[in-house]
């Protein structure tokens, strides 16, 4: 997992995986220097990732207070226990929502969560950390937030987009793939991760732009991009045009054994695809 240093005290902790037929996604955790220092997201929980590892070349996590979850999905969640472990004084802020998710599995301590809505904030110390729904998103347990020093805006999901290549998914700048190409993959991925976005009022939907038009972050910092600086307004137009895609349509049974079809075992052979059900 590289670190990106993207501002003095703010680091990116930047992975990725391989969406067959969609591309390689980046998979991106944040690391918040404030005087109490803020972990946004813990990434994948792949048994091969050492989220504690990576994040500590960034801080000592015992020194981390706060744990900013913007919702509860496997991609968002994969370090958060270790963290809590080794971060005794940290707490975790989330939704109500999002609390109750986690309790499905396995709870989160309850003495321990701080519950915030879109809308209010959190001091953290030499800054303010304000809550917000963003216009895109998977789970209705999810709030972005926005650094109200540096003005940087933590998207969550939202303004993601599958890259073509594992190098392009851990560039260090979105900069690093085109203008058309970042356009195609954020609406794209904005109709597998929104499926309802096809559907919506258009109005309705435009007007859920109006937080991230007045705050105008210089920097919008996605768990699934490359850091994005200065486009928001052109990444606020290509989401805006997002309403009314078809929607995204995934690989069925048929795709699937074709594909199993064409792997071969270390033997020599094919491998047989799967009889179908009934």
């Amino acid at each position: 997992m590289p670190v990106h240093k993207v501002r003095p005290d703010i680091s990116v902790l930047n992975d990725s995986i391989e969406v067959p037929g969609i591309g390689h996604l980046p998979v991106n955790a944040f690391v918040l220097l404030a005087s109490q220092p803020v972990v946004i997201d813990t990434g994948l929980g792949l048994p091969d990732r050492n989220f504690l590892e990576v994040l500590g070349s960034v801080l000592d996590p015992a020194d981390v207070r706060w744990l900013w979850l913007t919702h509860p999905d496997r991609d968002h969640t994969g370090g958060i226990f270790d963290l809590l472990a080794a971060a005794p004084k940290a707490r975790v802020v989330t939704t109500f929502l999002s609390a109750g998710l986690m309790s499905c599995e396995r709870p989160l301590p309850l003495d321990r969560l701080y519950l915030i809505n879109p809308g209010q904030t959190l001091n953290v110390g030499d800054r303010t950390l304000t809550a917000f729904r963003p216009p895109l998103f998977d789970n209705p347990a999810t709030v972005g937030l926005f650094d109200d020093r540096s003005g940087v805006c933590f998207s969550s999901d939202c303004f993601g987009g599958p890259m073509p290549s594992a190098q392009a998914a851990h560039a260090d700048d979105v900069g690093a793939i085109g203008v058309e190409e970042l356009r195609a993959a954020q609406l794209l991925w904005a109709t597998v991760d929104s499926p309802w976005v096809h559907n919506v009022d258009v109005e309705k939907f435009l007007g859920t732009f109006q937080t991230l038009r007045d705050r105008e972050p210089e920097l919008v910092l996605s768990t699934h991009l490359p850091p994005a600086p200065g486009i928001t307004p052109s990444m606020i137009d290509t989401l805006g045009s997002a309403a009314g895609q078809p929607g995204f349509v995934g690989p069925d049974q048929a795709a699937l054994e074709q594909m199993l079809a064409g792997f071969e075992p270390t033997g020599g052979g094919h491998q047989p695809a799967p009889a179908s059900p009934g």
